[in-house]
């Protein structure tokens, strides 16, 4: 059942999302129009739907997001994805897939291993003893807006990404502030980014966050799908105009 076929009861038009992410639904005949009760129909690629669920953003009555959680999605969704950014990644040429904490995980090794690589390098967000502070940077990001984390790159895989042609794959691009830490790691082990690779593009205020401080790396973001901001109204959920957080 979709967003627009279920009663105007749920408060906020927002639901529990054990649901999403589960199936791929058809290319509509036409594309379906704000307001949004519920979910946001993501258009990918080929023109079929992924049905995203809405979650309203604490501290921000009336504002909210369209939800992406590839590591609760199914084998189907999730190799659907891994095959799009794939593609997106293979005329790049990169010599390593770096998977960013947590949601990337789901992704990056299935791309590693489709590109023919033997290995791929996560990064993490839990230091071991033996982690250098030289080889982190702090994060924050929209979904845990309260929480001070540091992205960490093992050193004993330091030699996987040094001298090599990397792409960072992640779930989401939202804010850019995660991708901006990350690529700076990468590139004081040595890494040369080549691209940056997502499912969803959350919004583009990322475009402008990227730009300011690193020019160079907004023409390298490759995204399977995107979604907006959205603002509530009576009839449910509908663009913002800004699109900026």
């Amino acid at each position: 059942m979709s967003g627009t076929d279920r009663p105007a009861s749920a408060a906020n038009f927002v639901e529990t999302t054990a649901g999403y992410w589960q199936e791929i639904e058809p290319a509509p005949p036409t594309p379906e129009q704000p307001p949004y009760r519920y979910g946001y129909p993501a258009r990918l690629p080929d023109g079929r739907t992924l049905r995203l669920p809405i979650r309203e953003r604490p501290g921000a009555p009336g504002r909210a997001v369209a939800s992406f959680i590839p590591n609760h999605g199914s084998f189907e969704v999730i190799d659907l994805l891994q095959q799009e950014i794939t593609a997106m990644a293979r005329p790049l040429e990169p010599d390593v897939i770096v998977a960013l904490p947590t949601l990337g995980l789901a992704l990056g090794p299935g791309v590693a291993k489709a590109l023919g690589h033997r290995h791929y390098a996560p990064l993490g967000t839990s230091r071991k003893f033996w982690y250098r502070d030289e080889l982190s940077a702090p994060v924050t990001s929209i979904t845990t807006p309260d929480s001070a984390r540091r992205l960490y790159l093992d050193p004993n895989l330091r030699s996987r990404v040094e001298g090599r042609r990397a792409i960072l794959v992640d779930d989401t691009i939202s804010s850019g502030t995660t991708i901006l830490a990350a690529a700076a790691l990468l590139e004081r082990a040595g890494a040369e980014i080549v691209g940056l690779a997502f499912a969803m593009s959350q919004s583009d205020v990322w475009r402008q966050a990227l730009g300011a401080t690193r020019p160079d790396l907004p023409p390298k973001v490759r995204y399977v799908f995107q979604s907006p901001l959205l603002n509530l109204t009576a009839d449910g959920w509908v663009p913002e105009e800004s699109q900026a957080y």
